[in-house]
């Protein structure tokens, strides 16, 4: 009895994860954006291409919102700028910054 309880713990803790994973990756993010415009970060439309989480947030990101980019990051391979770089995806500064 007390293995089938602990059974349907993890399985409903598993179910949890996944709704809240899978809720955020629908979530848009706007950034401040320097005054240059903000930026608009939207998870549903990189997730739609096939890109999942981890596929930024092991390497490129640390899971928290923190938006630190400096020019230097701009033209390098780190952060968004690892897929942005004008052969993988756009990096027209106009796509991201937006006066809003």
């Amino acid at each position: 009895m007390k293995t089938i309880f602990l059974i349907l713990c993890a399985v409903f803790i598993v179910i949890i994860v996944c709704g809240i994973s899978y809720s955020l990756m629908d979530k848009a993010i706007i950034y401040g954006g320097a005054g240059e415009g903000r930026v608009i970060f939207d998870h549903k439309v990189h997730s739609s291409i096939g890109i999942s989480c981890n596929d930024c947030h092991t390497q490129l990101f640390e899971t928290q919102k923190k938006a630190l980019f400096t020019m230097d990051d701009h033209f390098s391979n780190r952060k968004c700028f690892s897929c942005h770089n004008g052969k993988k995806a756009f990096n027209e500064c106009e796509k991201c910054h937006r006066k809003i």
